[in-house]
């Protein structure tokens, strides 16, 4: 029953602590899922105090248990591992504080583990935090490089050396945090979002050795992946060993299967790139020399053309074709004047033949009056009448005797 209070008449703390306690006390046991984030064993107690942590929120819950329970665990229970917990929720008045106490505690086996993985692995990749599409291209030559590693790790040196010696010149801003255990996810998500932020970074490296499934649970983490899914600047994922597959290898934008692999994804190569550039270099020389001598031999062609050899030759031969021509044109034209000149004296004497002139040429005259009338009649003619004769070469004036009369045809 609810309790009866007021202003007037308020409950003592004990009162409402104990109503907790016993409406807790009510509630049935659980099985509760999640990662131990702390273990506390105090000397000369018989309770093991832990801590379990979602693996998802940041949301955490003490819990209890016998220290035979704890100890009887195989493998024996560590900070990091995932646990199902059979649990009834506590109620401790004197402190004001909420715990499950287990009764049970039993260690997810990696078929599980696997399982639930490849399971989370299909509900992002439905989401499409894996597409290919999303995945962004590494600068060639970064000008910083974001490297998230456990201080002193072997990671961190196998990625520093390996990019040094391929890049002397390289940079780097290396963020640290622990890659193992409850505070992984937080820390490596805080530093990936404070290099995100720097833009004198041109990609992030996140680095861990080798380790058991359990030991790389922390980057198959689901508040990981989608945090990394978020960032701007390109990601490239080294966790672990070739066969390790977590899921942050999925959402990054590059996978390496090792820290030594990815110091040789961001960085190239110098002496491959000197080298590299001298191949260019030579090809390049190659085909300019190749350019030049077939340019030359263009040239050297078209020189000992005739016409370049000697430039006079083809105006010796066009002049020679000139002259030919201009004498077929003389040839032509004389011919032309000839066959003109032909035809006017046929013309001249045909028109000749048929002048009058020819008629008087051949003995005829004309006779013609005083008044210049030709005379073609003796009628009208009388003697003594004055009269004209018109030869070829001249006339000649006379008077007429007399006149006779011919019969025709005589």
């Amino acid at each position: 029953m609810a309790l009866e209070t007021s202003l007037e008449s308020p409950a003592p703390v004990r009162q409402i602590a104990n109503a907790i306690a016993g409406w807790i006390d009510r509630l049935g046991p659980v099985w509760v899922e999640g990662q131990v984030a702390q273990v506390s064993r105090r000397p000369g107690m018989q309770t093991v105090f832990l801590t379990l942590r979602d693996t998802v929120a940041d949301i955490s819950v003490s819990v209890t248990c016998s220290r035979t329970l704890f100890d009887g665990l195989n493998p024996p229970l560590v900070e990091g591992a995932s646990v199902v917990v059979h649990a009834k929720p506590s109620f401790y008045a004197n402190r004001g504080t909420l715990s499950l106490y287990a009764r049970d505690i039993r260690m997810v086996g990696l078929g599980e583990l696997l399982a639930r993985l490849e399971r989370r692995r299909q509900l992002l990749a439905a989401e499409g935090l894996f597409a290919a599409e999303l995945k962004r291209r590494l600068p060639f030559l970064p000008g910083r490089i974001g490297l998230v590693t456990a201080p002193s790790s072997a990671a961190e040196r196998d990625v520093l050396e390996n990019a040094r010696r391929r890049w002397p010149a390289v940079s780097f801003e290396v963020a640290y945090a622990a890659m193992q255990g409850t505070r992984c996810v937080p820390e490596v998500i805080e530093r990936l979002e404070r290099l995100d932020h720097d833009p004198s970074v041109d990609v992030i490296v996140v680095a861990r050795g080798g380790g058991s499934v359990e030991d790389l649970l922390p980057f198959s983490d689901e508040a990981l992946i989608r945090a990394v899914h978020k960032l701007t600047t390109p990601v490239v994922s080294a966790i672990g060993h070739e066969p390790d597959s977590p899921l942050l290898d999925l959402v990054a934008d590059v996978r390496a299967s090792t820290p030594t692999d990815a110091a040789k994804l961001v960085v190239p190569d110098v002496a491959e790139e000197l080298r590299l550039v001298a191949s260019a270099r030579e090809r390049m020389r190659g085909g300019l020399v190749s350019w030049l001598h077939r340019e030359q031999a263009a040239l050297d062609a078209m020189r000992s053309r005739p016409a370049l050899a000697d430039p006079r030759s083809l105006v010796d031969e066009r002049s020679g074709e000139v002259a030919m021509l201009r004498e077929r044109a003389r040839r032509t034209l004389a011919h032309l004047l000839d066959r003109a000149h032909d035809d006017i004296g046929h013309q001249r004497a045909r028109a000749r033949a048929l002048s009058p002139l020819e008629t008087l040429r051949r003995g005829y005259a004309v006779l013609q009056d005083a008044d210049g009338h030709v005379l073609t009649s003796v009628a009208g003619v009388d003697a003594g009448a004055e009269v004209s004769v018109r030869v070829a070469d001249g006339r000649l004036h006379a008077t007429t005797t007399r006149t006779e009369e011919l019969p025709d045809g005589q």
